[in-house]
């Protein structure tokens, strides 16, 4: 037996909102032995008890009860002076389980102070018999602290509580899962950002000062005023609220945290607390929503048919400006050339240049629309609810809820979508994520499913093919992810409070504000790296020249008799060119691996373009089937030579690749840069295109059979 000096001394503040039972729960632990003062330098009334257990020896000191770490209360300040001061090794939360929802308000202050923690659902006798069942262990994987139940008055789980407090002692103490939404973790992270460039020296995480810092603290300010770091920290902190004002509406910091904390509180007990009953009179209007936007059965259908309109607007709407934005640059092409003349500098410049970029510009109102429709379901705080609600069928194939947020903004381009995948904060979440965002077929891979749906479907089904091949792709991701997630991605899922946030009517401004920076964010990234990619596939098709060939064949068109005899001699030379150029040699070269698919060279060779951008794909089959480039996918007679020219089981097969392999360049780009480096690209290449390739040769060997 070990004498009191040598036991181990565990310091623990007690910590709880009026009236959640912390006095009971002292009294129910036997042989305490109580001391009752004052804290120092004020009259409000300090119990501390002391208790040995086994090799250890305890010390608790209950805090007055507090509704919130504020100033507002002398109760209040003396807490948070306490907790933010005072030596000590584990803070006990108690909470009220009948009245979780207001007791987690509290904890979410509590768990910004990333200390050890453990919390105690009290009076879990009561919560029983009103009808109440908390999942204890599903809270404890959500914000990361141990959950125990317990009823100070029925003295049950006391004993569990005290080795949860040795355990959680001699372990490590590990980063909390407090997570905020969008907007304050993006500004947590600029400011954590900034004192790690600066080698900042604190004995307290830079999130917990960045976390002080947007509350406005009075202390951490002051703190930093008079220190060199000041003069980088107060712009950023400006600019950093005027995002924070925008996104809310307010200037109110109080009201913007107390937001976040009913989002957090609401969010944990949506997921948490099961078979409440409650009088439909006591419902507040969010309730009333809620029962209809997240029911079991009415949920899902109500956010299908919600995402099908958005689409359906997306594509509808989006396409009326589509015909100007294509002959502006068409008409762009043709001044250059003019302008210029036959060179090989116009050549460049508006075939290669201004081709691509007008490749990317064309498909701006399509990703605008979407955007504009996700943003309002986001800021009216929708989006919230439907990540809630797909959460359980998404945990069956390894994915969070939260994911499909960034896969539905991969529908649009998967610039954003890779770039939306910030949300999820668990670092194998998001891989995951990023790696299944392919799947979904982006705006740029609609004009190849509509040249061959044209060319292969009654004009009757090509809608409904077309429907089957986004769906398709969206379940194939799905089982994609499940895949990586057994093989590579292999970790016991790690749940998070999904937030629900109050329900607001959209503000123009921040739905402006949003919209404008995404889209803009679009055309920078994208168009730069499609201009790059344009203009390197340009030279790749252009050389080497075959000038001898090139002389023999135009003699020849001289002396044609008719316009017919000329267009013909004169794709040959296009072809020739084409099939003899660096781009038509790795063709030629890489066919053999895709012959097995049904695929000739000029289908491998328009896949690989592909790589660039999707767009480019159309125009190249173009090219190569001795059409010339100015075509688009409703061109008939580019329809007929695919269909003439390509067997269906082949196209079937080219459609699936299409469906699964590697995103364009510019969302390759942006994807490494999302997932953390490029060894995760190489990754993605060889994943996509080993997954696309067996899919293919499955696809065209039961369709050989079939088709017949």
């Amino acid at each position: 037996m070990l004498k009191l000096s040598e036991k181990k001394l565990i310091k623990i503040a007690l910590v709880g909102q009026p009236n959640v039972g912390k006095s009971m729960l002292i009294n129910s632990i036997s042989n305490s032995r109580l001391k009752v003062g004052n804290f120092s330098g004020v009259t409000v009334e300090k119990t501390q008890i002391e208790f040995e257990y086994k090799d250890y020896l305890f010390k608790i000191t209950d805090l007055p009860g507090s509704y919130s770490l504020n100033d507002y209360t002398l109760e209040e300040k003396v807490t948070k002076n306490y907790l933010e001061e005072a030596n000590y090794d584990i803070i006990l939360n108690v909470l009220d389980s009948t009245n979780l929802e207001r007791n987690l308000y509290l904890t979410s202050e509590l768990l910004a102070l990333d200390k050890k923690m453990v919390l105690a659902l009290n009076m879990t006798d009561e919560a029983h018999n009103e009808g109440m069942e908390i999942d204890e262990e599903q809270l404890s994987k959500i914000i990361g602290k141990p959950c125990i139940k317990t009823s100070a008055k029925d003295k049950t789980g006391i004993e569990q509580l005290i080795e949860i407090l040795i355990t959680k002692y001699e372990s490590p103490k590990f980063e909390t899962k407090l997570i905020f939404s969008d907007v304050i973790e993006e500004e947590i992270e600029n400011i954590k950002k900034l004192f790690l460039e600066k080698k900042y020296r604190s004995d307290v995480h830079y999130r917990e000062i960045a976390i002080k810092l947007l509350k406005e603290d009075k202390k951490t300010y002051h703190k930093f005023h008079n220190e060199p770091i000041w003069l980088d920290l107060q712009p950023l902190l400006t600019k950093s609220f005027e995002h924070i004002y925008l996104h809310f509406g307010t200037k109110n910091i109080d009201d913007i945290f107390e937001d976040e904390k009913f989002a957090f509180a609401k969010g944990a007990v949506t997921e948490t607390l099961k078979e409440i009953k409650k009088d439909s009179e006591e419902k507040t209007i969010s309730d009333k929503i809620d029962s209809i936007l997240i029911h079991k059965l009415f949920g899902l259908p109500i956010f299908l048919f919600l995402m099908w309109g958005l689409f359906q607007l997306t594509f509808e709407i989006g396409n009326i400006p589509m015909d100007l934005i294509d002959a502006f640059f068409a008409s762009m092409i043709d001044k250059t050339k003019e302008i210029l003349g036959d060179t090989t500098l116009s050549s460049v410049i508006a075939d290669g240049a201004i081709a691509g970029v007008g490749a990317v510009v064309l498909f701006l109102p399509n990703i605008v629309i979407l955007f504009l429709g996700i943003a309002l379901l986001e800021t009216t705080g929708y989006m919230s609810r439907v990540a809630f609600l797909l959460d359980g069928f998404f945990h069956k194939f390894g994915l969070h809820g939260k994911s499909f947020i960034p896969l539905v903004s991969g529908f649009g381009c998967s610039v954003p979508a890779y770039m939306a995948a910030r949300t999820l904060k668990n670092e194998r979440d998001r891989l995951l994520t990023l790696f299944i965002i392919g799947f979904m077929s982006c705006g740029a891979r609609l004009p190849i499913y509509v040249l061959f749906t044209g060319a292969f479907f009654a004009g009757e089904n090509a809608g409904n093919v077309l429907f089957l091949i986004y769906i398709g792709g969206a379940l194939l991701g799905l089982v994609a992810a499940k895949v990586l997630k057994v093989v590579v991605f292999k970790s016991e899922d790690e749940p998070f409070v999904m937030e629900m946030p109050k329900y607001r009517m959209p503000s123009t401004k921040l739905i402006w504000h949003t919209v404008s920076n995404q889209a803009w964010m679009y055309l920078r990234k994208a168009g730069t790296f499609i201009l790059a990619a344009s203009v390197l596939i340009w030279f790749a098709s252009n050389y080497p020249k075959h000038l001898e060939y090139e002389e023999m064949m135009n003699q020849k068109i001289e002396i044609a008799t008719s316009e017919e005899e000329r267009f013909e001699l004169q794709n040959k030379i296009v072809l020739y060119n084409l099939e003899n150029s660096y781009l038509g040699k790795i063709g030629k070269f890489s066919e053999p691996l895709f012959a097995p698919l049904g695929f000739d060279w000029r289908m491998t060779v328009a896949l690989e373009t592909g790589l660039a951008a999707k767009e480019i794909v159309v125009s190249t089959l173009g090219i190569l089937y001795g059409l010339g480039d100015e075509l688009d996918e409703s061109s008939e007679t580019l329809i007929e030579k695919i269909r003439n020219n390509i067997p269906l089981a082949s196209a079937l097969a080219f459609i699936v690749f299409v469906m699964i392999y590697l995103p364009c360049l510019a969302a390759s780009m942006v994807f490494a840069k999302e997932a953390g480096g490029w060894k995760y690209l190489v990754y993605l290449f060889v994943f996509t295109t080993t997954t696309a390739w067996i899919l293919s040769f499955i696809t065209y060997k039961i369709a050989s059979i079939i088709i017949v």
